[in-house]
Protein backbone atom coordinates (compact mmCIF):
# COMPACT_ATOMS: atom_id res chain seq x y z
CA UNK A 1 0.00 0.00 0.00
CA UNK A 2 1.55 3.59 -0.93
CA UNK A 3 1.57 6.10 1.20
CA UNK A 4 -0.96 8.46 1.11
CA UNK A 5 0.26 12.46 1.09
CA UNK A 6 -1.66 14.90 3.26
CA UNK A 7 -1.37 17.72 1.13
CA UNK A 8 -3.04 15.68 -2.00
CA UNK A 9 -5.99 14.63 0.48
CA UNK A 10 -6.06 18.14 1.09
CA UNK A 11 -6.29 19.27 -2.14
CA UNK A 12 -9.17 16.86 -3.05
CA UNK A 13 -11.31 17.66 0.13
CA UNK A 14 -11.23 21.52 -0.73
CA UNK A 15 -11.72 20.72 -4.81
CA UNK A 16 -15.17 18.63 -3.40
CA UNK A 17 -16.10 21.18 -1.13
CA UNK A 18 -15.95 23.79 -3.96
CA UNK A 19 -17.80 21.44 -6.16
CA UNK A 20 -20.19 21.01 -3.57
CA UNK A 21 -20.77 24.41 -2.97
CA UNK A 22 -21.05 25.21 -7.14
CA UNK A 23 -23.99 22.13 -6.91
CA UNK A 24 -25.69 23.96 -4.05
CA UNK A 25 -25.75 27.41 -5.64
CA UNK A 26 -27.24 25.46 -9.05
CA UNK A 27 -29.77 23.70 -6.77
CA UNK A 28 -31.50 26.68 -5.92
CA UNK A 29 -31.97 27.28 -9.90
CA UNK A 30 -33.93 24.60 -10.15
CA UNK A 31 -37.68 25.03 -9.80
CA UNK A 32 -40.84 22.86 -9.56
CA UNK A 33 -44.39 22.77 -8.94
CA UNK A 34 -46.77 20.20 -7.60
CA UNK A 35 -50.51 19.90 -7.50
CA UNK A 36 -53.55 18.47 -6.35
CA UNK A 37 -57.03 18.41 -6.71
CA UNK A 38 -56.93 18.73 -10.09
CA UNK A 39 -54.69 22.05 -9.85
CA UNK A 40 -56.64 23.66 -7.21
CA UNK A 41 -53.59 23.68 -4.96
CA UNK A 42 -50.74 24.33 -6.57
CA UNK A 43 -46.73 24.60 -4.21
CA UNK A 44 -43.94 26.17 -6.53
CA UNK A 45 -40.56 24.54 -4.72
CA UNK A 46 -36.83 25.00 -5.52
CA UNK A 47 -33.77 22.76 -5.37
CA UNK A 48 -32.96 23.57 -2.10
CA UNK A 49 -36.17 22.30 -0.70
CA UNK A 50 -37.60 25.98 -0.26
CA UNK A 51 -41.49 26.66 -1.06
CA UNK A 52 -41.79 29.41 -3.17
CA UNK A 53 -45.24 30.24 -3.51
CA UNK A 54 -48.68 28.40 -2.52
CA UNK A 55 -52.05 28.91 -4.66
CA UNK A 56 -55.22 28.10 -3.01
CA UNK A 57 -58.55 27.82 -5.28
CA UNK A 58 -60.86 30.26 -3.01
CA UNK A 59 -63.86 27.88 -4.09
CA UNK A 60 -61.49 25.08 -2.74
CA UNK A 61 -61.67 26.66 0.65
CA UNK A 62 -64.71 24.66 2.91
CA UNK A 63 -64.12 25.95 6.76
CA UNK A 64 -66.05 22.80 7.13
CA UNK A 65 -63.78 20.72 5.52
CA UNK A 66 -60.19 21.73 7.01
CA UNK A 67 -59.00 18.16 6.60
CA UNK A 68 -59.75 18.20 2.72
CA UNK A 69 -57.75 21.49 2.67
CA UNK A 70 -54.77 19.72 4.63
CA UNK A 71 -54.71 16.62 2.61
CA UNK A 72 -54.50 18.65 -0.89
CA UNK A 73 -51.90 20.80 0.41
CA UNK A 74 -50.17 17.58 1.57
CA UNK A 75 -50.63 15.54 -1.66
CA UNK A 76 -49.65 19.13 -3.46
CA UNK A 77 -46.53 19.51 -1.52
CA UNK A 78 -45.34 15.90 -1.86
CA UNK A 79 -45.97 16.04 -5.77
CA UNK A 80 -43.18 19.22 -5.57
CA UNK A 81 -41.09 17.11 -3.88
CA UNK A 82 -41.24 14.43 -6.01
CA UNK A 83 -40.47 16.78 -9.00
CA UNK A 84 -38.11 18.59 -7.56
CA UNK A 85 -36.25 15.11 -7.11
CA UNK A 86 -36.52 14.07 -10.53
CA UNK A 87 -35.15 17.69 -11.77
CA UNK A 88 -32.12 17.33 -9.71
CA UNK A 89 -31.12 13.52 -10.58
CA UNK A 90 -31.25 14.85 -13.71
CA UNK A 91 -29.53 17.70 -13.11
CA UNK A 92 -26.75 15.64 -11.62
CA UNK A 93 -26.36 13.57 -14.67
CA UNK A 94 -26.11 16.47 -16.57
CA UNK A 95 -23.63 17.86 -14.47
CA UNK A 96 -21.65 14.78 -13.82
CA UNK A 97 -21.20 14.22 -17.63
CA UNK A 98 -23.87 10.65 -16.84
CA UNK A 99 -20.25 9.28 -14.90
CA UNK A 100 -21.97 6.23 -13.21
CA UNK A 101 -22.47 6.65 -9.20
CA UNK A 102 -23.20 10.35 -10.10
CA UNK A 103 -22.15 12.67 -7.42
CA UNK A 104 -18.91 11.75 -5.77
CA UNK A 105 -19.02 11.49 -2.13
CA UNK A 106 -23.14 10.07 -2.93
CA UNK A 107 -22.75 6.52 -4.05
CA UNK A 108 -25.38 6.25 -6.73
CA UNK A 109 -26.28 10.07 -7.03
CA UNK A 110 -27.69 12.27 -4.44
CA UNK A 111 -28.78 11.19 -1.16
CA UNK A 112 -32.59 11.20 -0.90
CA UNK A 113 -34.12 11.56 1.99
Amino acid sequence: MGTMDPMELLKNLNNLQSQFKDIQEKMKDIHASGSSGGGMVKIDMNGAMEIEQVSIAPEIVDPDDVSMLQDLILAAFNSAMQNVKEKMQSEAAGMTGGMPGGMPGFPGGFPSS
